[in-house]
């Protein structure tokens, strides 16, 4: 008999929110969530299926689903770019109020790095989904680079968007490095505007920007926690080929994705208690947020 074809990867990709506006003409004030089609497809391109994460909270909320369901039911999650930080995540008031970013988003992406964590499933990050992570196990940020680290790049250029770029070192020794064994110097893109201060313990730098050493990707090696926990702060899935070239996404993504076929072998176990920064109040201060609004 011909061998079975393995069940396709269902990976979890979080939300992105439009909070309910009363001016808006269509949805007039209900609250949207959705994904960027690109990332999507980025992780479509190797056959994988995805999931939007729905926020299961709010004051429409109906039914006893919870994050920790698709955090079982998935193989793992990535968490997505978008808005910044709130800097009261990490402890600081916002210094301009153009930086005060998104709470609630906040203490939702919280809540789903909690329960893939919890779950033991692989979880990684883009841009935004970086410094969410970074955030959730205790590290902080620049709520500016440009204005708070000495020498900084410009990285995020509002007018060429996707198509501002500048160069990383890959740090040699680290598993990214052996995705890329011949590569110590590569070309990323650049959309944000936040970046990594203080990273969290257990994690390890594994690309710096080059010349002004902003961390640009990091990787859980430490600590309690065990499991896949990767990110970067460039967008994979805008590779671009040709005159604009940028890393390969292939050897992250394939190697995100095999994170997860292997965990979905492992025997199921139990959700455990996380130390640290997120354990298990995000959920419930997620709640409390959403029905205070």
């Amino acid at each position: 008999m011909p061998k079975a074809t393995p069940p396709r990867l269902k990976i979890g990709l979080s939300a992105c929110f439009q909070h309910a506006d009363p001016s808006r003409p269509l949805f007039t004030g209900k609250t949207l969530q959705y994904v960027e089609q690109s990332i999507a497809h980025w992780l479509m391109s190797a056959g994988a299926l995805v999931v939007m994460v729905p926020c299961p909270t709010g004051e429409t909320a109906r039914g006893d689903v919870t994050l920790a369901h698709y955090a079982e039911w998935l193989d793992g999650v990535v968490m997505h770019g978008g808005a910044d930080v709130w800097p009261g995540s990490y402890g600081e008031e916002p210094l301009r109020e153009a930086w005060i970013g998104d709470r609630i988003r906040d203490l939702y992406d919280l809540a789903v790095v909690e329960a893939f964590a919890q779950a033991g499933k692989p979880i990684f990050g883009v841009c935004r989904g970086l410094q969410l992570i970074n955030v959730a196990f205790g590290g902080s940020l620049y709520q500016d680079i440009e204005t708070q680290h000495e020498g900084a790049l410009r990285h995020r250029d509002a007018d060429t968007y996707d198509l501002n770029f500048h160069d990383i070192e890959i740090v040699q020794g680290t598993h990214l490095s052996r995705l890329y064994p011949d590569l110590k110097q590569s070309r990323v893109n650049s959309i944000h505007h936040q970046g990594i201060k203080r990273l969290a313990d257990g994690f390890t730098v594994e690309a710096w920007s080059h010349p002004d050493g902003v961390p640009e990707a990091i990787r859980r090696t430490g600590g309690p926690v065990r499991g896949y926990i990767a990110a970067t702060q460039w967008h994979p899935e805008f590779h671009r080929q040709g005159r604009h070239s940028t890393i390969d996404d292939t050897a992250i993504l394939h190697d995100f994705l095999q994170a997860c076929a292997a965990s979905r072998q492992r025997p199921h176990q139990p959700a455990r208690h996380i130390p640290g920064r997120i354990r298990d109040r995000a959920t419930r201060l997620l709640r409390q947020a959403l029905l205070m609004r």
